[in-house]
């Protein structure tokens, strides 16, 4: 039997092989891309407009799982249907237009641009349903499209923010209105102010400002020239048409999100298959659509306590999800004017301008938007830390580099330890090699000897693990940092490695990039790259710096280590890899000058 020592020194190398291996088979790469649905057009209707379908004289009027009436503010309660808009007759065979010809097609425009933004507004409907954002690419292509983030009505995938009021036997705008502009362009300092007049006494303002950024201000104005007193209650929401492609990482949420009631609320768009709406009544908060690096999210009135759901609803072969808030509704006396301001975030989730708005706007943990999972505490802090060196040089992987420094640094009594005690192992080599001449077939007593050896000399033989374990907190940390992190996405290193965030791009297939040949997916897990093998050859020179194993089983598994990780590590980013083939040299680094100060022997 294996003394204890050398057990806890193998169980803990062993469980942090199955570690990463487990990490890689329960967090696989995206899977290959699914069949393209049928594509079919979906005639949709928003909760206003099924409303004003019915008669005038009913009292009150079922929205979005609310019922709303004209003296009273909103309360739960109404069938799932009435929340979504209703699917065109099964006679209709819908077609759906390019985004182009939709936009060209589908009336006046108000045009947004910005240096980050550039799409339209419709005037029917005054809904934002055209975005693109500028700088953002599909690829590393400079040529390649920019990410198109909100499409509208009529597309094979609408999706977009709408803004509106809703009231019992009033008429109100809805999607089919057609509104007046004052402006032509949107853009930064120059908002536009859109109205829209009943015929019933009952004229209708709303002003759209933009930042420099990402952030809309929609600020909705009511004036009542009837003689009655109207009741009305403002509303925002985000619908988006058809599941999206989704990379289904355990360690990645996207799909609905939102901070109501001060926690942090995260839907799949698979946990609706019970047809439910997902309710909360919060004061503040945010909520939306999230996409890995894309953000879509409504942020009512911080002040005012607001009925928020997510929901969704088959349409022919597509779902349709939406995320919405229903204010308190609002008395405008004859002659007076009300009004309700709200904001809309469509964009990058980039950290530092998620902080800035969370700050400027008191929205509640606007951050989280971001998924830094549930090891914020330090996913977080290596993200900052990577933000202050890439501002100071530059380059994330030169970050990576001098962060690896600083962890080596901050653990550096610990592993000096440990290398230590590696180096007395190494240095009784000779004497372990005598007990297995002398016991090698008596095994009880072989391990007894040993362990009176290590008494003897103090040296623990489990010492060796202690680095290798420091590095798993790090390796999960900077694996999420790296994975979630708009600023990581295409950043670029040094040489060949123009994204570190993906994988090294040059493997053994294509004769590390000598042969333009695309690699099959069904290969790419083999397809070892440079960065790969250079971490693999940096533990396999640590490896020999180790003492090595007196138990044969023991010892096979320290030499097959190096190429399990190589393979393991290959489909990892970029970024990673390079992180532990620096800490591995680092490492080698201060084990080799141990061992020559304690005068052991390097072989």
């Amino acid at each position: 039997m294996l003394p204890e020592q050398q057990k806890n020194m193998l169980l803990a190398i062993t469980v942090s092989l199955v570690i990463v291996v487990g990490f890689n088979i329960i967090f696989p790469p995206p899977p290959p891309e699914e069949l393209v649905q049928d594509q079919k057009e979906l005639e949709q209707k928003t909760p206003v407009e099924n409303r004003k379908e019915k008669k005038s004289s009913d009292a009150q009027s079922k929205v979005r799982g609310q019922t709303v009436t004209a003296d009273a503010g909103p309360k739960l309660g109404a069938d799932t249907k009435d929340m979504i808009r209703q699917p065109p007759p099964k006679s209709l065979k819908p077609t759906f237009k390019d985004r182009a010809s939709v936009l060209q097609d589908g009336g006046d425009r108000v045009k947004i641009s910005s240096k980050r933004l550039t799409g339209s507004i419709a005037l029917t409907g005054a809904r934002i349903d055209d975005l693109v954002l500028k700088g953002y690419r599909s690829s590393l292509d400079p040529n390649s499209e920019e990410i198109i983030l909100l499409q509208p009505q009529g597309s094979e995938k609408p999706y977009y923010a709408e803004f509106g009021w809703l009231g019992s036997a009033v008429e109100v705008p809805n999607a089919r209105s057609v509104w007046k502009s004052d402006r032509s362009v949107l853009s930064p300092g120059k908002p536009i102010t859109l109205s829209w007049d009943n015929g019933k006494g009952l004229l209708f303002e709303r002003v759209i400002s933009l930042d420099n950024s990402y952030m809309f201000q929609i600020t909705q104005r009511v004036k009542n020239l009837t003689p009655q007193v109207i009741s009305l209650a403002p509303y925002g929401l985000v619908s988006r048409t058809g599941t999206p492609e989704v990379l289904g990482f355990y360690i990645l949420h996207e799909g609905m999100i939102g901070v109501l009631k001060g926690v942090l609320q995260e839907v799949d768009y698979d946990e609706f298959d019970d047809g439910r709406p997902k309710r909360f009544e919060s004061k503040g908060g945010w909520l939306g659509i999230t996409d890995k690096y894309w953000l879509a999210a409504l942020i009512p009135n911080q002040q005012q306590t607001a009925n928020t759901s997510f929901v969704s609803h088959k349409r022919g072969s597509q779902h349709a999800y939406q995320a919405d808030y229903l204010s308190p509704s609002m008395s405008v006396n004859p002659g007076e004017m009300i009004e309700a301001k709200t904001n809309f975030f469509a964009g990058a989730k980039e950290k530092k301008l998620l902080d800035s708005y969370m700050a400027d706007l008191k929205v509640d943990k606007f951050d989280l938007a971001i998924d830094f999972g549930w090891f914020w505490f330090f996913t977080k802090p290596f993200f900052s830390a990577l933000s202050y060196f890439n501002e100071m040089f530059g380059n994330y992987g030169v970050a990576i580099l001098i962060l690896t420094v600083i962890i080596k640094i901050i653990f550096f009594p610990l592993a000096n330890k440990s290398y230590r005690a590696m180096s007395k192992m190494k240095a009784l080599q000779p004497k372990m090699e005598e007990l297995k001449e002398r016991f090698g077939e008596d095994r009880q007593r072989m391990n007894t000897e040993l362990m009176n050896l290590y008494k003897t000399e103090k040296v623990n033989p489990a010492a060796g693990c202690f680095p290798i374990l420091i590095q798993i907190p790090v390796f999960f940390a900077l694996y999420k940092v790296l994975f979630v992190s708009i600023e990581m996405r295409q950043a670029p290193f040094f040489g060949w490695i123009h994204d570190l965030s993906a994988p090294d791009p040059l493997g053994i297939f294509t004769l590390f990039g000598l042969i333009p040949w695309e690699v099959p997916a069904t290969l790419a897990f083999i397809n070892i790259g440079i960065w790969p093998i250079i971490m693999g050859a940096t533990m396999y020179l640590q490896q020999k710096l180790n003492p090595t194993p007196a138990d044969p089983i023991q010892a096979k598994i320290f030499m097959f280590m190096p190429i399990i990780f190589t393979f393991i590590l290959a489909p990892f980013p970029a970024g990673l890899v390079i992180y532990w083939a620096w800490n591995n040299i680092l490492s080698i680094a201060q084990q080799w000058l141990i061992m020559k100060r304690m005068g052991v022997s390097i072989n």
